[in-house]
């Protein structure tokens, strides 16, 4: 780990928080439970792949609307340990209790009997709020443990060991479970929480929590206002308004991808989760490979169109999977199930680069003294609106009965945001160095 900082053991600490908690996005979220929850618990996969959407959304629009709370709560300092741990162990509690959902029960809940799916949803709400509000929380920590210098390289580093915990969790997942068998299947509920418990321990022990110097009240208002100012500020940088609102689209399409790929190779596609966990691997590794590649293609035709290539890639690949159910098997090479893996290769190689570039071409066009606010607001957009994706992908697999209609929202958006982003002109006034 070659950073220029004293407090490295705090860092490696701070870090191991991602690593302790991908796999619950990697293996919950996006392959192995949701594929599980629209195909075996839910009545049938359009209606499940609807309440999935529900799920996503009601957490994306609770977790946006208290984070000025939740970042007053951090800044305030203190009680940031203990939100830390009580939102870890709350996503951990729930993640359990997934584990003893299986399909075709029914509860008896206060005289009313409530089908699997709702419950195993609540369920999920619940894990995936505390997943999202103990991110909050240990992000705050950023700035105690970093200085303007090696923010960026402290923040890379936690990001690669979330990379890595997710890659691990996925193999170790396909290498000891036969997922043909239904308790397999379930038993990766308590693998996560186990891994979240047991790597999470360096973080709650090792981090060290600053003491109050403000009141929360007075730290909400300062949220509040923060995130006001923010905006009246970014909305004198045409440039930076630009690339946001592109942003809002593209990645509001790569949120609904997250959400829905594990899904809609199962649903659409009949991938077995042993494929899924398979399609995880690979997608992993693409996303490795691609961040390495593009990370030098960046450096020499610039970050903007290194952009422009990711987001058409992206198009394209979702265009080829909406196309892959409808191809006829030509022969053994060509067949839907080839065209889909194709996608979701590019997807894999794509999706790191755009990220990483994304944050990099924010920071490019940043003024240095607005550096700490204007990330802030980037931060904030980005999940404020996290849930428009997933909610219509949903809304139309149920209504069209076919979870192709709710790819089309994704190709969609894709599109709209090339179309904002092509026109962006990078001043050499904001080109900064990172």
């Amino acid at each position: 780990m070659s950073l220029k900082i004293k407090n490295k053991k705090e860092v490696f600490a701070w870090s191991m928080y991602d690593f302790a908690n991908q796999p619950f996005t990697t293996l919950i979220v996006t392959f192995i439970f949701s594929a599980f929850f629209t195909e075996s618990l839910a009545a049938n996969n359009q209606e499940g792949t609807y309440l999935w959407s529900l799920g996503i959304a009601i957490t994306a629009i609770f977790v946006s609307i208290t984070s000025p709370i939740l970042g007053a709560l951090a800044d305030a300092g203190g009680y940031r340990k203990f939100f830390l741990i009580f939102s870890s162990y709350l996503c951990v509690a729930a993640t359990i209790c997934l584990y003893f959902f299986k399909p075709g029960q029914t509860f008896d809940i206060l005289g009313l009997n409530i089908d699997v799916a709702i419950l195993a949803l609540i369920t999920f709400i619940i894990a995936n709020i505390g997943f999202e509000f103990g991110t909050v929380f240990c992000n705050s920590y950023l700035s105690d443990l970093s200085t303007k210098k090696n923010i960026g390289k402290i923040s890379g580093y936690a990001w690669g060991l979330g990379f890595v915990g997710g890659l691990i969790s996925l193999a170790i997942s396909f290498i000891l479970l036969d997922l043909n068998n239904v308790d397999n299947i379930r038993f990766i509920n308590l693998l996560v929480a186990g891994w979240f418990v047991l790597f999470s321990i360096p973080t709650f022990f090792l981090v060290s929590d600053r003491k109050p110097e403000r009141g929360i009240q007075k730290h909400f208002k300062q949220s509040l206002s923060s995130i006001r100012d923010s905006f009246n500020n970014i909305s004198k940088h045409k440039s930076i308004l630009r690339f946001l609102l592109a942003r809002l689209f593209y990645n509001d399409a790569l949120i609904t991808i997250f959400a829905f790929g594990g899904i809609y190779a199962a649903g659409t596609l009949q991938f077995s989760f042993n494929e899924i966990l398979i399609l995880g691997v690979v997608l992993n590794i693409s996303a490795c490979i691609g961040s390495f590649l593009f990370g030098f293609l960046e450096d020499r035709i610039g970050v903007k169109k290194m952009l422009t290539i990711t987001l058409w890639a992206l198009f394209f690949a979702t265009i080829l999977a909406f196309l892959a159910p409808l191809l006829t098997n030509y022969n053994q090479l060509i067949t839907p199930k080839t065209l889909f893996w194709i996608a979701g290769v590019i997807i894999g190689l794509m999706q790191g680069p755009n990220q990483s570039g994304s944050r990099s071409l924010m920071a490019r066009l940043t003024p240095e003294d607005k550096k700490n606010e204007f990330f802030g607001f980037y931060a904030f957009s980005g999940k404020a609106t996290a849930f428009i994706g997933p909610l219509f992908f949903g809304i139309l697999t149920r209504i069209f009965e076919t979870q192709q209609a709710g790819l089309v929202i994704i190709f969609i958006f894709f599109l709209i945001g090339i179309v904002i982003f092509r026109p962006l002109e990078i001043s050499d006034q904001y080109m900064n160095d990172e």
